[in-house]
């Protein structure tokens, strides 16, 4: 069974930056491919990165392009999101998200596609 920790949410003023960190234990044979999620408040979750299990292939959704990083530390089996230039409507609970795959060049946006799920983090941006 695998387990997801996160942690590195927090409360930060627009423009500013977060890192947020997902630890992995119990994981399995085969690649790993992860994302990162975000809810708001009445809104459906969504993918804002996600990166293939060679790290090769990386995703973000287009309001985050060029403010946000994922990264994985296959060492440490953790997957990292650097967010930077934070804007208020950033502000969500953000889940980190795992799956066991065979195929290692391709990303998984779909809420569905992931096993594994991470307690999520809140990250509040103020104005």
């Amino acid at each position: 069974q695998v387990q997801l920790v996160e942690s590195g949410g927090g409360l930060v003023q627009a423009g500013g930056s977060l890192r947020l960190s997902c630890a992995a234990s119990g994981r399995t044979l085969g690649y790993f491919a992860s994302g990162w999620f975000r809810q708001a408040p009445g809104k459906d979750r969504e993918c804002v990165a996600a990166i293939s299990g060679s790290g090769g292939r990386r995703y973000y959704l287009d309001s985050v392009k060029g403010r946000f990083t994922i990264s994985t530390d296959n060492a440490k089996n953790t997957v990292y999101l650097q967010m930077n230039s934070l804007k208020p409507e950033d502000t969500a609970v953000y889940y980190c998200a795992a799956v066991v795959t065979y195929d290692s060049g391709s990303y998984y946006t779909e809420f569905g596609q992931y096993a594994y799920w991470g307690q999520g983090t809140q990250v509040t941006v103020s104005s």
